[in-house]
Parts: C-alpha cells; structure tokens; sequence
C-alpha cells in the first residue's frame, strides 16, 4: 500500500513545479534533468553506495531490467577459439530471470538451471591451475529473496563468486553475479557497499506501492565499460547518422542505455516515497524487524492450528522456522487443507479470502521453479497440466486432486498487527465451527507479543523524524520585522530600452583601438551562495577550489534540486556575507531577521552527505539545519534548505561550470557610473578587470596576478540571470537580447578561470589594484601591457 502523504507530496510538488522532458536546456528541462539525477543519487545513498561505484540505469520494471542485462552482457558464443560463456540461474528464480535464457540461447550460449539444494563448487577442488587465469564472462542470477518462500540466500555468495572461491559449474573464466532484489528490497536494507553485485535489478513499486511501471538496474562501474549495445533511441547519441552506418554514444552510463525519454515525473514520485518512507518507519532496518515480527507471529500461529482430529489446518511452504530475519523475509505460502488432509483449492481460498476484504495472490507467483520444488510438481505434470488447459494465472488449481499453485500472504512497512489477526481470524472462521473457534485463540500460541505496528502506526511514530536534510516540516514559521538594510548596492532608477542597449553596447561591442594601461583589478566579488547577492571585498584568499567560500552554499528545493535565479529571482534579495574573524557567514534580507552559518566544516554535529547536481556538476553536500531552512522557506515562501558542498569535494577540470572558477567581467568607463554598477551586478563575476581592449581576454590560455596563477578553461556563455535586476528581482529581456545582437550568434560575456597552485612563500591573496599578466593562446610568453 502506498500512504496517502506519499501522493499529496507528489501532487503538491507537481502544482508547484513544471516538468518537462529532459533531453533540452530550457529551465523546466533542466529542472527536471537535475532533478532525475538526484534521485539517482538518493537512490545509490539507500543502498549505502555512491556513484563512484554504481551507475542507475531507469527502466520500466524489473523484468525490463533483466532484459537489458542479457542482451548487454559480453558473452562469447559456441564455436570460438576460447571457452564459451555460460549463463546459470538458480531455480528458485522469477519467470523473467529464467527467460533471460531465450535472449542467451539466440546468442549461441548454453544456459545452466542450479537447483537450491545443489552445493557450489569450490573452485580449487576441480580447477587445473593453467585455466584459473581464463577470462570468458560467465553470469549466475540468484535472488536475494525468494518471491514463492521468502527464504533469504547467502549474499556472501557475490563475494566467493567473483573471487572464484565458488563456482556454479565447473568451467574456466570469469564470473560475473546478477542479484535479483526485486524481492528483497521491499523490506530489508541492501548493502552494496558490502554486498558488491555486478548487477542489481529492483522494481520500486514493491518498496513504496507507487509509482507502478518504474524500475531500476544498478551496474556496478567496473563492468559498465564491457557492457555491449546494438539499439540505439532518443537521448542515448552523442551523434550519429540518418543516411550512414555511424553513431556515437553518450558517455554516461545511464544516459547510454536508457533508450527514449525516461519517465520522468514517475522518476520525481521515487524522491517523495523515500522522504515517507524514512519518516513513517524510521529506516529498512526497522522495516525488516517490523515486517519479520508480523512473518513470525502469523508463521507461528497457522503451523499450530489443528482441527479436532489432530490434522493440521495449512501446509506451510517454507526452508526455515522463521527464526532469523536474515534468513528469511516477511513472506508466508500455504494451502489450505480440510480435515481429511486433502488441498482446498487456491481459488477458493482467495475467492473466500475477498469476502473478509483481504486481497492474496494465488497461483505459482511467476517462480515456476519453486513452485515445483515445493509443491512436489514434476516437469511431467507441468506439460500435463498444460494439456489439460491450465496455464500461469488461470484459477484452475486443483487437477487430480492435486495443487497446481499454492497461496501467498506477504508484510510490508505498512502492515500492521491487526492484519495480522484479522488474516488469522479469517482462516479460523472458515476452518472450524462455532464451538471450536475460541479453541486455537486460547493456545499458548495466541498469546505472543504484540509488538508489531497498530494501524495507526504508533510502532513507527516513537522511531526518530526524518533527517533535515531530506523532511520539510510543513509548519508556520516566524517572520518579524526587520530593520536590516541591503548589503550590496542601492536600487536604482530603471531604465529605458534604448539606455540598456546603450550601456550593454558600450560594454559590449569591441573595440579596435588600443591604450598603453596595465590591466588591473578593479573589483573582488565573492557569492557565498550560489544565485544570492554578491559580498563586495578589496582582497581576498585563494585556494586550490577559487576563491574561499565561493559558492559554497546553495538553496535546494524541496526535491534536493539547486534553485537558481531561473526558478526563484528572489534570491537575489539575500545578502550574505563572510566573516573571517567570527568564522561565521551572516545571512540578511529585508524583513527578516540576520541568521548566521558557521564556517567550520563540521559543526560537532555528524554531517550527513549526500550527492547533488549543480550545473550539471555532480557535488558531495550536507545540510546546514532546520533553523536555516525555515529562514528560507519563509523568506521565498516555498520548502526549501540551505546545503554546502562537502569538505572532500573534488575539482574537476572537465566541467567548466564547477566550483572554484572564477568569472571575469570587463568594464570601460561610462556616462552614467550607476548603470555600469548594474551590469556589474547582473553579470555577476567574481573579477572585474580594466583593460586597454574588449574582449581580449578571450585570446588568453592562462593569467598571473600577483602570485596567483590561473587558467583559462573557456568562455562563459550568458543566460537569462542577466535579465534579473538585482536590486529589485524583476526581470527584463533587454538585457540578453541586446548582448545577443551586440555578440552575434554567442551570448558570451567573461571567461572562466581556475587556479593552478604554485609552490611559492608568497601568500595566496587576491587583492584589487594588482596587475594581471596574460599568456596568449600558443604563445609561451607572458604579454606584459606597455607603460607609458
């Protein structure tokens, strides 16, 4: 079942926000692009990995995901000079684990059935030394959970396997494992940091109950690079062809295979599920004991009840005593027997079971394996039971006297003990008379603890509230009045079209005569967060990332998605600024009272971090606390946090856009002084430089100032953050139309540095009125300007 918070988050989230496909750069797409790849990542943090070792591939199911493994796999076929591969399962497999073997046989690889009960090999027992080295690819899929029994199989298989310790038949290469955790999932927690599967299929519906059709294949990086693909659809090409044989893929992984436009606002309801899934139940771990309470008091019960003559009530389908939550999951399958011993059909069982208003699923469970091993079906009777007109899924169950599928009662997290009685009370009222019915409830086995979730959920409600970082309480929050004044700037008059043009055109257009001035630095600008208002300094540090505490902070929706300008011009009404004395960073804006952020990296709490995505830029962040959050979700009148990137964040080069690069603005002398410091403003650069010439600088490779030496990693195309007035939060197109027309084809305005550590004594400080010395693109000189 899936809560009803689940959807109101859900709904609410689509009201407030537009969506739209992500393969484009308009800010929905983007939106929605940034917002996919957060859930990858929440979705790699549920599973205790990252995406350093994981890549989240969406697909339409689980079966959808077993699919594609198949047909991407490495195989090497019969008939080729080296050894073959071989694809093995184990019996007590999903229907669509097992038809992985009709993709693998048109492959011309053999297909290995490993029954439950059948011993791994060790490896050493039968291995001649010269074919340990082999390298053909093998798969074993195994589920982590029995969907028939519930019965758990060991994941240290996944380890012994790959080491070569075990192997599932005796042949040379090497092997690769497919976990199938479709099953377990739903109620217990997955370690992949532990537990290091090549491929991990899960089917998301089974943990929250919505959304349906939605599921995900988890490839371990380091088989991703292997991994082979013929079909090709929408938003998998980095290029390709109509008219010729040639195409070139994406180099994500996920984008690579995920043919086609994800579902993405499917893909949206997956944050909200966790975000409930969390509050209400506190965590997996607390799921699987919760869940396993209920298996074992509904386990305990149904194997004791006897009719008057001593026959047992049920015939339970199961490999353990439900003794251990490791070894077995909330999963109960029985038939019903009458006095005699003889099997009551499933389909009467279920037909009576809706009568009580209680749903069960009947029949083999799509695990036609298990189904035989436990119901003693041989392949001889399967054939015969087709021949006499039953298939899978029909409510033919009872052919020869004989079960032809079996009943299922599963627990999930919102289960509760009172289902539990309710499911038992039922068989009860159907099994016995009048006389009898109070018999079974005075056994001793009536009588066990109660601990499990009520309907209310009391059981949950003592668990700790969702961590900040994830839960926007909905609550009313504090707004006094403030006298605080505006940090940067004082607002000024608005201008006309034709002024805009003139301004932007002055600053814009290059010019063809050269002066004899140095080129200095005018201006130092820093944005602690990321689309608020600038912190004005006259020097400041520089570190390995850019200037100190530059964009360290940003706000997030309540999706964990970066807000920007582009969503929310009202961020540029908060002003922050650093103080490096007090350590503190102080947050201000009209009618709001001054909040302050410590600069520590760890405030003595334990910071919990998570991935995000900015600027399509993947960073490590944790979250800076509920009192900042209210701050903010008052002043912008949505749920929304404040979260810092984390202290081992890397810099990466390839990604112009990253932290710790720094963005020059040119600037000539005009008229009108005011509008020049708009501009500035709008164009938000950290650097604002004086040169003799416009746009010199986009013919640099890399500057000095003073000790400091950076590179140019590219120029920085504008977008609609310029047409913002920054005093005031309302937008005006001119301002980007005028830079288009006055740039031609590009928007681009600045370029983008980032600092090259030198090993020198001199102190790491940029300062204004220092010179900047430009090396010229293949050039190996140093241009010094000319003095006069």
């Amino acid at each position: 079942l899936f809560p009803e918070s689940l959807l109101k988050a859900f709904t609410d989230d689509l009201r407030n926000n537009v969506y739209s496909n992500p393969h484009s750069q308009n800010i929905s797409s983007k939106l929605t692009y940034d917002t996919i790849e957060h859930v990858r990542y929440r979705i790699l943090q549920h599973f205790n990995t990252t995406s350093e070792d994981y890549t989240v591939i969406f697909t339409s199911g689980c079966t959808a995901a077993l699919k594609l493994v198949a047909e991407v796999f490495p195989w090497v076929p019969e008939g080729t000079k080296q050894p073959s591969s071989r694809f093995c399962y184990l019996t007590d497999s999903h229907t669509s684990v097992v038809g992985m073997r009709g993709i693998t046989a048109s492959m011309n690889v053999l297909s290995v059935p490993v029954k439950p009960k059948d011993k791994l090999l060790l490896e050493k027992d039968w291995l001649p030394a010269e074919e340990r080295n082999c390298t053909t690819p093998h798969l074993f899929s195994y589920p982590a959970q029995s969907n028939f029994s519930g019965t758990k199989y060991p994941l240290s298989w996944i380890r012994d396997i790959k080491s070569g310790k075990l192997c599932p038949v005796k042949i040379p290469g090497k092997w690769f494992v497919l976990l199938d955790a479709a099953s377990y999932v739903s109620s217990s927690p997955l370690d992949l940091g532990v537990h290091q599967a090549d491929f991990i299929p899960i089917s998301f519906y089974k943990i929250f109950g919505f959304p349906t059709g939605l599921g995900a294949l988890l490839v371990n990086n380091r088989i991703a690079p292997l991994l082979r693909k013929t079909y090709f659809g929408g938003g998998t090409a980095a290029a390709y062809l109509a008219g010729q044989d040639f195409y070139f893929p994406k180099n994500s992984i996920a984008e690579r295979f995920e043919d086609g436009t994800v579902s993405f606002l499917d893909i949206i309801a997956l944050k909200h599920g966790f975000d409930v899934l969390e509050k209400l139940t506190g965590g997996m771990e607390k799921i699987k004991q919760h869940t396993f309470a209920l298996a074992h008091y509904t386990y305990t019960v149904l194997s004791t009840l006897k009719y008057a003559n001593g026959a047992p009530v049920v015939r339970l389908y199961n490999d353990t005593d439900f003794s251990n939550p490791d070894v077995q999951g909330p999963i109960i399958n029985f038939n019903v027997l009458d006095e005699s011993g003889e099997v009551i059909g499933f389909s009467q069982v279920e037909k009576m079971a809706s009568l009580y208003n209680i749903h069960v699923r009947t029949g083999c469970f799509c695990n036609t394996g298990a189904c035989q091993m436990h119901l003693g079906i041989s392949d001889e009777d399967i054939q015969k039971n087709l021949q006499a007109g039953h298939v899978c899924g029909d409510d033919i169950d009872l052919i020869d006297g004989r079960p032809t599928g079996s009943v299922r009662i599963s627990f999930g997290y919102m289960s509760s003990f009172e289902d539990a009685q309710t499911f038992l009370k039922f068989i009860i009222a159907t099994r016995f008379s009048k006389s009898d019915t109070e018999i079974p409830f005075q056994s001793s086995a009536m009588q066990l603890a109660t601990e499990p979730a009520p309907d209310d959920h009391s059981y949950f409600n003592s668990i700790n509230k969702l961590s900040p970082r994830t839960h926007i309480a909905d609550k009313e929050h504090r707004n006094s009045p403030s006298g605080t004044e505006m940090t940067v700037g004082c607002p000024s008059p608005k201008s006309e079209s034709e002024n805009i043009r003139a301004a932007l055109s002055e600053v814009a257009v290059p010019k063809i005569t050269r002066g004899g001035k140095p080129i200095t630095v005018i201006n130092i600008y820093l944005y602690p967060i990321k689309s608020c208002s600038a912190f004005e300094v006259t020097e400041w540090p520089v570190g390995n990332q850019g200037l100190m505490y530059d964009r360290n902070w940003m706000v997030v929706n309540q999706n964990g998605v970066c807000i920007t300008q582009k969503q929310e011009p009202k961020l540029c009404l908060i002003n922050p600024s650093i103080n490096l004395k007090q350590k503190i960073m102080v947050i201000q804006a009209e009618g709001m009272d001054p909040i302050s952020v410590s600069l520590e990296e760890n405030t003595g709490k334990e910071a919990v971090i998570y991935e995000s995505k900015v600027c399509s830029h993947r960073v490590k962040t944790y979250d800076c606390g509920e009192r900042t959050a209210g701050w903010f979700s008052t002043f912008l009148g949505r749920p929304c946090r404040l979260i810092r990137q984390s202290p081992d964040r890397k810099n990466d080069t390839q990604h112009k856009n990253t932290k710790g690069l720094l963005s020059i603005l040119k600037k000539k002398k005009l008229k009108e002084p005011l509008e020049i410091e708009e501009l500035i403003r709008r164009f938000r650069a950290n650097i604002v430089i004086s040169a003799p010439e416009s746009f010199e600088e986009e013919e640099w490779a890399e500057i000095s100032i003073g000790s400091l030496r950076f590179q140019v990693v590219g120029p920085c195309t504008r977008c609609q953050v310029i047409c913002i007035d920054q005093q005031s939060g309302e937008r005006n197109k001119e301002f980007l139309q005028s830079l288009s027309a006055a740039r031609g084809k590009k928007t681009n305005f600045g370029i983008y540095l980032m600092n090259q550590p030198l090993c020198s004594s001199f102190p790491d400080i940029l300062s204004v009125g220092s010179e900047v010395l430009p090396m010229l693109k293949e050039n190996t000189e140093i241009q010094h300007p000319t003095f006069i």
